[in-house]
């Protein structure tokens, strides 16, 4: 492709478009975020698991003498 693309013939008939266009076909082989590989039948070892604390109960108010 870089070769047909370098011929004075073929790049006088690209526009910025058709250039932009192109730009993602010399950019599929790299990654930069790394590779990742996803095991879902597996977990992580994150140690130990946080307890969810109890559920709350509010505080009984003393009730008022005489009401």
């Amino acid at each position: 492709m870089q070769q047909v693309l370098a011929e004075p013939k073929w790049a006088a008939k690209l526009t910025d478009a058709d250039r932009r266009a192109l730009s993602p076909l010399f950019w599929t082989h790299v990654n930069p975020y790394g590779r990742f590989e996803l095991d879902m039948n597996s977990r992580l070892d994150l140690g130990p698991q946080p307890t969810v604390p109890g559920q709350r109960v509010a505080e009984e108010e003393p009730v008022a003498a005489g009401i």
